[in-house]
């Protein structure tokens, strides 16, 4: 619980500093659900990023931007942030499924990537009316380098992180 709690508080304490890149920002928040579903089993990291997205629905400007209430969600960014679910849920299944071997993080963050595109991106269609070419030139194409690089400093760090953080709970006892 102290692990889903706390990743919880890195994404609230994250996610709200981004760029914005034409309607869609760039957030770090993505980091840190890779970072949560690489340490964590894949339920509590799903917690932890449910969480998050049940704070910001609520009010709390923990969304991008220093946003949050429902009204982010229903707008077109909205998807992105639903879509950190089955992000995590992809993510740290995959991991979990093929225990923990190194290509796995790799490929589960590669998979939850693109579902997280996928459900972003259909709702920003839906909202805006904008064809698939015309979305994703605008939703994913500016994020996949960025996203790439996350996904390469994640496959490095999580594993470490994991070993760390059990390392010092089993120390704790």
């Amino acid at each position: 619980m102290v692990f889903t709690a706390m990743f919880t508080a890195l994404l609230c304490a994250v996610a709200p500093f981004s760029i914005t890149i034409g309607p869609i920002p760039l957030s770090f928040a993505t980091l840190v659900i890779y970072l949560a579903a690489g340490t964590q089993s894949w339920k509590s990291s799903t917690l932890s990023v449910t969480l998050y997205v049940v704070i910001g629905s609520i009010g709390l400007p923990v969304f991008s931007n220093f946003q949050g209430g429902f009204q982010t969600i229903a707008g077109v960014t909205g998807g992105y942030i639903i879509g950190y679910i089955p992000c995590a849920i992809a993510t740290g299944l995959i991991i979990q499924i093929f225990n923990k071997k190194s290509w796995s993080y790799a490929m589960g963050m590669i998979i939850g990537t693109i579902l997280l595109y996928a459900c972003g991106t259909a709702w920003f269609m839906f909202l805006t009316g904008n064809t698939l070419v015309v979305s994703l030139a605008l939703c994913v194409t500016p994020f996949l380098i960025g996203d790439t690089i996350k996904i390469i400093i994640a496959c490095i760090a999580a594993p470490q992180l994991r070993n760390a953080l059990i390392h010092n709970l089993y120390e704790q006892k």
